[in-house]
């Protein structure tokens, strides 16, 4: 087994725990989310809810599979 697949594995073992855990880490999107809109004043709380909004979408996908 080469690097990248360990790699690979890896990444799809985290992809699952997430999934598993995924209304534990909302809040911590949101938080996350809360810091960059304070950091920056506000000036991309669209950019930034559409990001927090996206990866919760993943994270609840992959909870689903």
């Amino acid at each position: 087994m080469g690097m990248f697949d360990k790699l690979k594995d890896v990444a799809d073992k985290a992809r699952g725990m997430a999934g598993q855990q995924a209304d534990k880490l909302d809040p911590l999107i949101d938080k996350a989310g809360d810091a960059v809109d304070q950091k920056t004043g506000g000036k991309f709380s669209g950019q930034v809810d559409a990001a927090q909004d996206a990866a919760k979408k993943a994270l609840h996908e992959q909870q689903g599979q």
